[in-house]
């Protein structure tokens, strides 16, 4: 039986506890908490409610009896959403009689540590498995390896050669450096050899970068790529969740800090090994006493680096955030930029981005300045070492038990060894970045499409014919918007959507489209339910003219057949004279490859749609759909509109929402929506004469257009 839970974490006399209250799909509710139990039933019960407190709500009912209120659980404020779906089923189930208990509920909190997930994602950035993500990120490189493995071999042979620098530095110094050694053509060699090991260290570094970073720029192409398909597939459910900033820093900021690190922070790793077990090995053959001393300070780096990655993982987490609400409302800015001035809030604008901007400079200096503060901490313990050579090399050589060219090449040496030991010291500021990084981006992989292709699926032939059958829909299930659709929509019919703002019409078109899936009932094609038709196939078969149509950055011509891309000059050119475009488009400069701003924000209202509807006619769809395609336009604008949608809807299958009624009169049938029901079905004139809904929101709009006259 299907259920659900709200979990709570207060008993009733304020203690901490953990219970559960739940709701079943027949109407029993059940509060279970340290061993007691409270059991009622829904049709007991008027009213689910919660109350807000400080620091803690409590969520209580209201008794059909008139008995007074009952306290089911208390709970931190943590919980307090979940504890407002809880009611909001309830109270459906009170109202209606039907359980809309989800069939997936997202979690709020981290199952493991309690702490509530960010919102808009369903890891815990504190609990998931580091070390998995980096594996996953890795292995995107296989199809690279043989690049990145050559290049790491040329690399790490640059840096033999940059290695037997101090081993000819200290053969110099200690066997042709004394007034009694050496003629000067052997310094020579010598100093020429150490020229030529770093001349052709530095052309092997030069040859390694150029493969390692087109392998690097290919993997982070692959990255980005794999992502923004996967972007493709999900549902708008899924982006009505996010920020087109919060996505597009995924996209783009996020591949970048993975590609960083996973490129350049595993060469350096190869590098860095590399370069200190040989330097490591040289040490120990020339002074294995001294090589210890270096060795000293390492164990207080690596506790310390232990306890510093728990302190830096969070405030980069939360830097991260930061970053994308700032991104976000960028974004919103710079869309709607046209509104913005015109409600003449720029200065509102300017506070809202400067505070969020702020929160970002305050958390991202105070990040730097942990740091500041600790990673010269760090240094310091790595210099111990060095102070350590200096004095006991230089006691050795005074005491005649060490020669000056080996304490030199300990000196150029210690570099090498604590170049590794310092880059540990950067890895969990870089780790912690690049692993939230990580988070995101693949938090957005694997999310499972709620609409796609599934097996089964089949293309069947369109005529237009739409049949819905009882069908019940809400954005969250038990907050329905449509309740109980029953129509049938015969092939080349035009079905006109009436109703008040809000009652469903958007959401029933929406439907059609399949860009969500009924909670309840079925909407069939030509007898076939639509979860049974590959959804691209679907989209073939259906043209839409939306209120406020999209343009893309391009020109008229492509934006014209982006419905149809194979289509030619002459296909684009008749439906553009079909929409009645093509004698303002001949008109500009360039005609047809005319460039248009993204939006089209310098075209007229009109002229977007009309090149609206051009895209859908070339693209000769089995049903249309026209969501308020003549809303807001001036009466000539809308004669010349509705004479192009003449042309586009004879002979198909449409269906049309209009905020001017009177443009729907010649429609085959309304369909008139009031409250999530159908409430009147018939033609205009029947509605009319039935004088119910339809009527009073005809006469109010004729009402309306003659106070709007009067006023003129």
């Amino acid at each position: 039986m299907k259920s659900f839970v709200f979990e709570y974490d207060f008993a009733m006399n304020m203690e901490v506890a953990a219970g559960t209250l739940t709701f079943y799909e027949d109407g029993r509710i059940i509060s279970e908490c340290g061993g007691q139990k409270l059991e009622m039933l829904a049709g007991e019960i008027k009213e689910a409610l919660v109350k807000p407190g400080v620091g803690c709500g409590l969520l209580y009912v209201k008794m059909a009896d008139e008995s007074g209120d009952k306290v089911l659980c208390r709970f931190t404020m943590s919980a307090l959403v979940k504890a407002g779906d809880f009611c909001k089923i309830v109270n459906f189930y009170i109202k209606t009689g039907n359980s809309a208990i989800p069939d997936k509920v997202e979690p709020r909190v981290c199952p493991i540590c309690g702490r509530p997930l960010i919102e808009g994602l369903k890891i815990c950035v504190f609990c998931y498995n580091k070390m998995g993500v980096i594996k996953r990120a890795l292995s995107y490189l296989t199809p690279y390896i043989k690049n990145i493995a050559l290049a790491e071999i040329i690399l790490l042979v640059s840096y033999i050669f940059f290695l037997s620098i101090p081993v000819l530095n200290r053969y110099l110094i200690d066997n042709h450096l004394r007034p009694q050694l050496g003629p000067a053509q052997q310094i020579f060699l010598l100093a020429a050899a150490m020229l030529l090991a770093r001349g052709l260290r530095e052309s092997l570094f030069i040859f390694s970068s150029r493969i390692f970073n087109r392998a690097s720029m290919r993997y982070c192409n692959d990255l980005r790529t794999t992502a923004y398909k996967k972007l493709q597939t999900l549902s708008m459910n899924s982006f009505s969740k996010r920020t087109p900033g919060d996505l597009i820093r995924r996209i783009m900021e996020d591949t970048n800090t993975i590609r960083d690190f996973v490129t350049d922070g595993g060469r350096f790793v190869i590098e860095m090994v590399f370069m200190f077990i040989v330097a490591l090995v040289i040490l120990l053959l020339t002074n294995a006493k001294l090589t210890l001393l270096l060795f000293l300070p390492v164990p207080f780096v690596m506790i310390f680096l232990s306890n510093f990655w728990k302190i830096i993982h969070n405030r980069y987490e939360r830097q991260w955030r930061k970053n994308s609400r700032c991104s976000s409302i960028l974004h919103d800015i710079i869309k709607g930029i046209r509104t913005v001035k015109a409600f003449g809030n720029e200065d509102a604008e300017i506070k809202k981005f400067a505070k969020a901007n702020h929160e970002l400079a305050t958390i991202s200096s105070d990040n730097e300045a942990l740091w500041a503060r600790l990673f010269p901490l760090l240094t310091f313990f790595t210099g111990i070492g060095e102070i350590l050579i200096l004095y006991f090399g230089g006691t050795a050589i005074l005491g005649g038990e060490m020669s000056i060219g080996v304490l030199m090449q300990f000196t150029m040496y210690i570099a090498y060894i604590y170049s590794p030991l310092r880059w540990m010291v950067m890895l969990p500021r870089w780790l912690a970045e690049a692993t939230t990084s990580m988070v995101k981006l693949f938090e957005i992989m694997d999310e499972e499409p709620e609409i796609g292709e599934t097996e089964g699926q089949r293309k069947v032939p369109i005529s237009g014919e739409v049949k819905f059958e009882n069908v019940s829909f809400g954005y969250k299930s038990y907050e329905p918007v449509l309740k109980g659709i029953d129509l049938d929509i015969k092939p080349g019919e035009m079905i006109g959507l009436v109703g008040k703002s809000g009652v469903g019409k958007s959401t029933l078109i929406n439907l059609v489209m399949r860009l969500y899936d009924p909670n309840i009932g079925r909407i069939s094609i030509n007898g076939t339910d639509i979860r049974d038709i590959p959804p691209n196939y679907l989209h073939e078969s259906i043209g839409v003219v939306f209120q406020d149509p999209f343009l893309f950055a391009g020109s008229y011509y492509d934006n014209i057949a982006y419905a149809k891309p194979d289509a030619t000059t002459e296909e684009i050119i008749a439906a553009a004279k079909a929409a009645n475009a093509h004698d303002f488009i001949v008109q500009t400069a360039d005609g047809y490859n005319t460039l248009i701003g993204e939006g089209g924000q310098s075209l007229s209202g009109g002229e977007r749609q009309r090149l609206s509807i051009a895209r859908a006619i070339i693209k000769n769809p089995d049903i249309l759909i026209l969501d308020e395609a003549t809303s807001s336009l001036d009466v000539e604008t809308e004669a010349t509109i509705q004479e192009s949608l003449g042309r586009l809807v004879k002979g198909r299958t449409t269906i049309a929402i209009a905020h001017r009624l009177s443009t729907l009169r010649h429609a085959d049938r309304l369909v008139v929506l009031d409250e999530g029901v159908v409430a009147e079905v018939g033609t205009h004139i029947e509605l009319l004469r039935k004088k119910g809904i339809y009527y009073k929101l005809v006469m109010a709009q004729r009402q309306s257009s003659k106070l709007a006259e009067t006023v003129a």
